[in-house]
């Protein structure tokens, strides 16, 4: 994308600002979705008539049938009646759908603005990446699912979904990034090299982290030790490598994802509180000394909203709590890709 040029690209730019916030609904919505456990309750793909929920009792019933033909049906909620499935039904529908108004969305304004010459040539190639990206997220979405259509899973395995988590942030760093070079003029823009290395490790850091965090929501293991600042009376947990193959635990284990998933969030706040002190000797007058404030806010928030999730996971994970440290995570990471942006320059 460095060679998109700046002209009058302020509608453009709105338009990619208006995708971000949408992504980040999305995203949230596919939390819910796992916590409610309602990712398997369509067990069939259509992009268009699905947009549409069952329209009658006899297209409910179909619905269900076909979702007692799979394992957390059988195994987990045979109990349900279709009123329940109806529940579950919601969170999986809202998902999809709110993908198919992104693309509504996206692909509109997009035609608009290249009839009306607001998109120079520049700008094609990253809008084509841009659309392969959603479409390549929407297709990893579906594999996943279809993943867990079967007779022994009875959820989506959790490093396939940590994929579609990563993926989805993948895009959404993708366009908020676009909209900076679109909105964000070259003059702001430091040659800090110390300060812009060390941003580049915490978003490294923080990706480790944030797939860490996928692993603890699809395995649910917060319900393993939900004590704090202790790991079940423990600062180093008992059966951390219990299995004997240490990769193993690593991916698998709830026990010790947990404990990688403190420790990492630990040593993140350290890193962005040492970047907050380095970035107070930017000049007072730039946007990033403006904004250094927000990583380290956002960090302190963060670990809050994990202890809070911690505490209140007894027999279900709380969901309130959850999906605000999702939604907190993705600001601290897309914080940390606006001052990497604004200290990305050359000397």
């Amino acid at each position: 994308m460095e060679t998109v040029q700046l002209k009058n690209n302020r509608p453009v730019a709105i338009w990619l600002y208006i995708g971000v916030g949408m992504l980040i609904v999305q995203v949230l919505l596919g939390g819910i979705t796992r916590l409610t456990g309602s990712g398997l309750s369509i067990t069939e793909w259509q992009p268009l008539l699905g947009a549409f929920p069952p329209m009658n009792e006899e297209a409910w019933q179909r619905a269900f049938d076909g979702y007692k033909e799979i394992a957390q049906y059988k195994l987990v909620n045979n109990h349900f009646t279709i009123s329940d499935f109806k529940a579950i039904y919601f969170w999986e529908w809202f998902h999809r759908d709110w993908a198919r108004l992104m693309g509504v969305v996206f692909i509109i304004p997009f035609i608009y603005f290249i009839a009306k010459k607001k998109i120079d040539q520049s700008m094609i190639n990253p809008m084509l990446i841009l659309f392969a990206l959603g479409g390549l997220q929407g297709a990893i979405g579906w594999i996943m699912v279809m993943s867990g259509l079967n007779n022994e899973d009875i959820r989506v395995n959790h490093i396939r979904l940590a994929i579609h988590f990563i993926s989805a942030l993948v895009l959404l760093c993708y366009v908020f990034w676009f909209a900076l070079r679109l909105s964000v003029k070259q003059q702001q823009i430091l040659y800090v090299p110390g300060l812009r290395k060390l941003n580049g490790w915490l978003l490294g850091l923080l990706v480790v982290q944030l797939i860490y965090g996928a692993f603890m929501a699809g395995l649910h293991a917060a319900l393993n030790a939900n004590t704090w600042p202790d790991i079940n009376g423990a600062w180093v947990p008992t059966g951390m490598f219990s299995s004997g193959n240490f990769f193993h635990d690593i991916f698998h284990n709830p026990i010790t994802i947990q404990f990688i998933h403190r420790g990492l969030a630990y040593l993140i706040t350290i890193l962005v509180a040492i970047w907050w002190l380095k970035s107070a000797k930017v000049p007072a007058h730039t946007a990033l000394h403006g904004i250094r404030y927000l990583p380290l806010v956002l960090v302190l928030l963060q670990v809050l909203l994990g202890v809070l999730t911690l505490l209140n996971s007894q027999v279900n994970i709380p969901i309130s709590f959850a999906i605000l440290h999702q939604g907190v995570g993705m600001l601290l990471l897309l914080s940390l890709v606006w001052t990497y942006f604004l200290s990305r320059g050359k000397a």
